[in-house]
């Protein structure tokens, strides 16, 4: 078994920003630990799992390398990253690297997206596998969604009884099926025949064409709209569907959410995470992330979804509610922070007050989802998370209500949704 995580690269993740400017998106911290750490140690978990791939096409950096050496070590799985020459989308990626992916006799591998955060129930996948459908048929990891939201995500229709997908449509114009695709997939060797089919339809199309720069643009494969729509109803597509927590992390405010349901697992999956009422120590409510070199006043008050980075600094009588604070942030005396992100190395003066406005799904709506908001409606900037971009500082006694704020801004007075460039 071998295990492949498609990470993008930097044009992406424009709706991340300004956090994306710091550090790949990937290895943005959600519930203390890198976003695609979470993918990592579920593969790891994998009984039979030989290596796992990360593919994209951000340049190898020196975070992204240090983090792939101490992941190895903890997880002890070979974990190599493969960097495409250009964006190949999600299925040229896996095409071009194909020889690197089968090297070894896989058998199966996975395929998940970065940019989810999930249970990532793969072993059931697995068990699903074998029961329906024969060792060479696929399997797309669904999740129930409301009919409205639905139409964001590739819609999946598939048999009642033996689970095989029988139509596949990405974000369709009109109501097709409440069964959503999470971006997870288990594939066998064969899926590249299907790929390569698209490939080589792909070079015929442009060679009609004739068309300067078309090399490129034939290995430009998705997965979703290229391969999966074709497969659907031949019998070789199945979907397992998941009651397990499930959500996308495409905006920084989405971030604070994913954090939530991770934090939250970590009561069964990793204990010792979540920060505990001690004498002396601060007031814990719900579930707390504190990195163990973080300096907290005892009086402070965190949570319920909070995680706190490396060597952050929070004083006495701070407030601290549904926020991530990045690492090196320092909070001054009877701050109150809710519904933000506090980025990299900034600080927030004296009884200041930085407020955003949650994203989150309908909590009276078991099957909704985070709505990937627009920053801007009417022209003017939607009400969303606080974001602090790296190195900013907020001045004692002011009120920072839905706004976003970039890099290395000393801010004088108080602001209510603005952008701050």
């Amino acid at each position: 078994l071998k295990a492949v995580i498609l990470i993008g690269g930097p044009q992406k993740g424009t709706r991340f920003r300004p956090l994306s400017f710091e550090v790949p998106k990937p290895l943005f911290p959600v519930a203390g630990v890198p976003m695609v750490q979470h993918h990592i140690e579920a593969c790891a978990k994998v009984p039979g799992m030989k290596e796992i791939l990360l593919m994209g096409f951000y340049q190898p950096n020196e975070a992204l390398s240090r983090f792939l050496i101490s992941a190895q070590q903890e997880f002890k799985v070979p974990i190599r990253y493969l960097q495409e020459y250009a964006a190949l989308g999600t299925g040229g990626g896996i095409y071009h690297f194909r020889d690197q992916i089968l090297s070894g006799g896989a058998e199966a591998f996975f395929v998940l997206n970065a940019d989810v955060c999930s249970e990532f129930p793969l072993e059931e996948m697995l068990e699903f596998r074998q029961q329906h459908g024969d060792m060479h048929s696929f399997v797309i990891l669904g999740t129930t969604a409301n009919r409205t939201q639905a139409l964001n995500y590739g819609c999946i229709v598939a048999n009642v009884d033996t689970q095989e997908v029988q139509h596949y449509v990405e974000k369709p114009s009109t109501f097709v099926s409440e069964i959503i695709n999470c971006g997870i997939y288990l594939f066998t060797p064969a899926i590249f025949q299907h790929i390569g089919e698209v490939f080589q339809r792909n070079q015929q199309e442009l060679a009609l064409e004739e068309s300067s720069n078309g090399w490129q643009r034939a290995e430009v494969i998705r997965l979703e709209q290229d391969v999966f729509t074709a497969l659907a109803g031949s019998g070789k597509l199945y979907v397992y569907k998941t009651d397990g927590f499930w959500s996308q992390i495409k905006s920084a405010g989405s971030a604070i959410y994913a954090s939530r349901l991770y934090l939250n697992q970590y009561s069964k999956s990793h204990p010792e995470r979540l920060a505990q009422n001690k004498p002396g120590g601060p007031v814990i409510r719900g579930n707390v992330y504190i990195h163990p070199t973080a300096s907290i006043d005892r009086t402070a008050v965190l949570g319920p979804n909070v995680s706190i980075g490396e060597g952050v600094t929070v004083g006495a009588g701070v407030r601290v509610r549904e926020s991530i604070v990045l690492h090196g942030a320092s909070l001054h005396d009877h701050t109150c922070v809710l519904n933000t992100i506090v980025g990299w190395d900034s600080t927030i003066g004296r009884w200041a007050r930085v407020e955003g406005t949650p994203s989150d799904p309908n909590p009276n709506d078991p099957y909704a989802k985070i709505d990937s908001e627009t920053l801007f409606r009417d022209g003017r900037l939607t009400p969303s998370i606080t974001i602090l971009g790296c190195s900013v500082t907020i001045p004692a006694e002011v009120v920072i209500l839905n706004s976003i704020v970039l890099p290395h801004k000393e801010l004088s007075r108080s602001y209510k949704n603005q952008i701050i460039l």
